[in-house]
């Protein structure tokens, strides 16, 4: 990821390492050593105390060099992206896209072989469909249940709703490089202007709270002194007003077209959004794109504002304020507001040397003050999150950070 001259960096067309760059990891580690087969040594450039939290995470993962020397003889390198070789409890089978990715115990797992034999991901993208497939027994787990179904599934004697609150925050980005949301007034006014215990009863019916940082009050760190914005149309307007824009103005939003844990339906909650913007005279054109075109166009700042959100990968403050605030992001692409302070940015650049959580959480704290008063965002809220699963699955435990794990999963009577 840091050497664009290795052979495996740009074996897949349009490969980037958005993760990688978004946290600033080339600033980081300086160089890597093999100390002997089973150590590595990591040389830093500089103190990283989320470091070893950010080594725990999906885009950290070892690949097979083994595999990759051998794809490569053979003319197929692009098949170590497709098809890497982990070591995980289940071994990859096959990969239908838009349909199903099957695989089966692995026998020689470090940890033991799994109890079951065969893993299915059925891919559904109909909430009411996977419903459906969850009480027919045609699955066993399924992901994003609807809010409306939630009632349903709690009284369903075949299945057990399981349920935490959410490592995540749903959230509205105002590119501050598009006018008219480079004005710090625009941006703070449609806060006053959005209705966000409405958005909470009607979109996640409940389950969740209302968001007022961009971190939940669930991770370390978090500033509950922050006072959020009241929902105050009139001052809104008249913010609005001093802004420059006492006639209104248009402008384009774009919406979630799939279900993300940290939003059940973001078409309602644009057409919400719509609604609440039009009584302050900002006329709001709703846009959306399949979910790989919405990523891409908003890395590169195509988006006047969209909404996103996010769930924390590894319940270190650093995995939301770098990846989705921080400078080098904007670059990355993962901060799709563009926002780039530097006031904030060096309270979360000191953040990191820092090696005592409480002094780390004296940085977030004031940092969290100010993406509160620069408004980059409109944080709407933070989930709870739901795993329906039939009563006949045992050992399946949720995940904070929102995976899925089945190394301990049995089903009785089979």
């Amino acid at each position: 990821m840091a050497d664009p001259n290795h052979p495996y960096a740009k074996v897949t067309p349009g490969q980037t390492y958005a993760y990688f760059e978004d946290m600033g990891m080339k600033d980081i580690v300086d160089h890597v050593q093999k100390v002997d087969a089973m150590t590595v040594r990591f040389v830093l450039k500089k103190p990283e105390a989320p470091f070893m939290a950010d080594m725990a995470m999906d885009f950290a993962s070892i690949l097979s060099a083994e595999y990759a020397d051998k794809m490569m003889a053979a003319k197929t390198p692009e098949i170590v992206d497709r098809e890497p070789i982990g070591t995980g409890p289940f071994q990859f089978v096959s990969y239908q896209k838009d349909a199903v990715i099957r695989y089966k115990a692995f026998d020689q797992h470090w940890a033991g072989r799994p109890k079951i034999d065969n893993l299915v991901y059925a891919i559904t993208t109909d909430a009411t469909v996977r419903y459906a497939k969850l009480k027919t027994g045609e699955c066993q787990v399924m992901a994003f249940p609807k809010p409306a179904d939630v009632a349903l599934m709690k009284n369903d004697s075949n299945i057990n709703l399981m349920q935490q609150q959410g490592l995540n925050v749903g959230y509205i980005a105002f590119n501050v490089e598009k006018k008219p949301f480079d004005s710090k007034l625009v941006r703070q006014a449609l806060n006053m202007a959005t209705n966000k215990k409405a958005i909470l009863d009607n979109v996640f019916q409940g389950a969740g709270q209302i968001a007022k940082n961009p971190i939940p009050p669930t991770l370390w760190s978090y500033n509950d002194k922050v006072q959020d914005y009241p929902y105050d149309p009139a001052r809104a307007k008249a913010m609005l007003a001093q802004a420059g824009y006492p006639n209104g103005v248009d402008v384009e939003l774009w919406y979630l077209p799939v279900t993300r844990p940290y939003n059940p339906d973001g078409k309602r909650m644009a057409e919400l959004i719509q609604a609440d913007w039009e009584k302050v005279g900002v006329h709001a054109k709703l846009i959306t794109y399949e979910w790989g075109e919405y990523r891409k166009r908003s890395k590169t700042g195509e988006q006047q504002s969209m909404m996103f959100g996010w769930s924390g990968d590894n319940g270190d403050p650093d995995n939301f304020f770098v990846p989705l605030l921080g400078c080098a992001a904007v670059k990355g692409g993962g901060n799709v507001s563009r926002w780039c302070d530097k006031s904030f940015e060096n309270l979360i650049q000191m953040a990191k040397l820092a090696t005592r959580q409480n002094d780390r959480a004296g940085f977030y704290a004031e940092a969290q003050t100010i993406v509160h008063n620069e408004a980059p965002w409109i944080p709407i809220a933070h989930s709870i999150r739901f795993d329906p699963v039939r009563k006949e699955v045992t050992g399946y435990k949720m995940d904070p950070t929102a995976h899925h794990y089945f190394d301990k999963v049995d089903i009785t009577g089979q």
